[in-house]
């Protein structure tokens, strides 16, 4: 089992930065590679960003490469997303989550933190 709680969301304006914290329990949390999604509202589940269990691959999505980086350290069961040249198309509500894979597809993740809010006024 592991647990997931995302902290750090928040207002920003278009053109800053925040970077989004994924606190993980057990341990076991260094064996699941991580995903970053978002939802905005009447919209599906979107991927943002994963990162193998070890940290030696990333995957972005296109929306996003070159602004967001994802990073992980198991000595603390911590991820990060790292958000800059926010867009106001940004703001959703931010979700990390556990897997046995780094995929796209957010049913392919068994564990899922309880979310944080990025709103980006223009």
């Amino acid at each position: 089992q592991v647990q997931l709680v995302e902290s750090g969301g928040g207002l920003v304006q278009a053109g800053g930065s925040l970077r989004l914290s994924c606190a993980g329990s057990g341990r076991s949390f260094r064996s699941y590679a991580m995903g970053w999604f978002r939802q905005a509202p009447g919209k599906e589940r979107e991927f943002i960003a994963a990162i193998s269990w070890a940290g030696r691959s990333t995957y972005y999505a296109d929306s996003v490469k070159g602004r967001f980086t994802i990073s992980r350290d198991n000595a603390r069961n911590m991820v990060w997303l790292q958000m800059n040249a926010l867009k106001p198309e940004d703001t959703a509500a931010y979700y990390c989550a556990a897997g046995a894979w780094s995929d796209y597809d957010p049913k392919k993740y068994e564990f899922w933190g309880q979310g944080a809010q990025v709103t980006v006024s223009s």
